[in-house]
């Protein structure tokens, strides 16, 4: 029998188990997989957590990459033997998992299972915050939250592919030193000054004309203080904790600003959107110009010590397990 990682009753990174699961085998338009790399996101903490809530039980992971085992009726594209990554297939964090062949994308040759499994979430997520969310253009300037993590590295790259002018902010000297390696112009260290009144000072008075939040609590406040007249708040994600209810007069008094809640579902509406955003992503990968950081490698036995290492911030880039 497949082993994986299960959720039986809500809470810390305790409440993961590594146990053997039912086999399965695909149905009509899915694939079974043999996984090679999964990958670990905050929001599989927050399902794991109960935040978002998910029937119980149920085994935790949304991203990988690995290689077709068996394709199940009515599945057209993909034939067993094909290397695969994927985004949005629940039960990810398992020796093998059913992934919708609908949301596989196949891996090109020249990207390594590494990669390919730490690539699409965090990736997509960048893509579609700097290519539709807010659409970067040249000469823009642009704040990055935890420009030193698995989301935050990629945007930087992403933003200053598209000729922004990037501040990000980080919370140590190792993490600065990532974060400028991938490109950001200007590097806050937010436990050492309140990075608002910052970005005000790097940027001359004017503000930002979008700031990527995925921090949430701890971070909102300032990041509306730190927009442009009419300037883009996009909070997509709550690492420190949900956002306190809004009162919608803030963003007239902040400029006439912007604050969307993006979500990745709502940017992959078809096949076509998904195959635009992972081609782009690839090919940038191919040609070397995204560098993606694989900051932690665990076995898959040793998903606790992921999250606790994750949740700790004790990391950079993206953390993977391995079967």
């Amino acid at each position: 029998m497949p082993k994986a990682v299960v959720v039986r009753a809500t809470g810390g990174p305790e409440a993961l188990e590594f146990a053997e699961v039912e086999a399965r085998s695909p149905g009509a338009g899915e694939l079974l997989v043999d996984v090679a790399a999964a990958g670990v996101n905050f929001i599989d903490c927050y399902h794991r957590e109960g935040r978002y809530p998910l029937p119980l039980p149920f085994v935790v992971g949304l991203e990988g990459a690995g290689r077709v085992s068996a394709v199940g009726p009515d599945v057209a594209g993909f034939a067993v033997g094909d290397r695969v990554a994927w985004s949005q297939a629940p039960g990810s964090y398992a020796e093998q998992v059913v992934v919708p062949a609908a949301g596989a994308v196949a891996v090109p040759e020249g990207v390594d299972d590494d990669t390919a499994g730490a690539l699409l979430l965090q990736g997509l997520t960048a893509h579609y915050l700097v290519a539709s969310t807010y659409p970067v253009r040249e000469g823009d300037v642009v704040l990055v939250h935890a420009a030193a993590g698995g989301v935050g590295l990629l945007l930087v790259q992403l933003a200053k592919a598209r000729g922004a002018r990037v501040i990000g902010t980080v919370s140590t000297e190792a993490k600065e030193a990532l974060a400028r390696e991938a490109g950001a112009d200007e590097v806050i260290r937010y436990d050492r000054v309140d990075f608002a009144p910052e970005v005000r000072r790097l940027t001359d008075g004017a503000g930002v004309a979008a700031a990527y939040d995925g921090v949430g609590r701890t971070t909102f406040d300032g990041s509306l203080a730190s927009l442009r007249p009419r300037g883009v708040l996009a909070l997509f994600g709550a690492s420190s904790g949900a956002v306190p209810p809004v009162d919608p007069q803030r963003l007239n008094q902040a400029g006439s600003v912007f604050l969307t809640r993006p979500s990745l579902g709502a940017h992959l509406a078809t096949r076509e959107e998904l195959e635009w955003r992972a081609g782009e992503l690839f090919a940038a990968v191919a040609d070397g110009s995204l560098r993606v950081r694989v900051g932690g490698r665990y076995p898959l036995a040793e998903a606790r010590r992921a999250h606790e290492d994750l949740e700790g911030r004790r990391t950079t880039g993206k953390l993977l397990l391995t079967p």
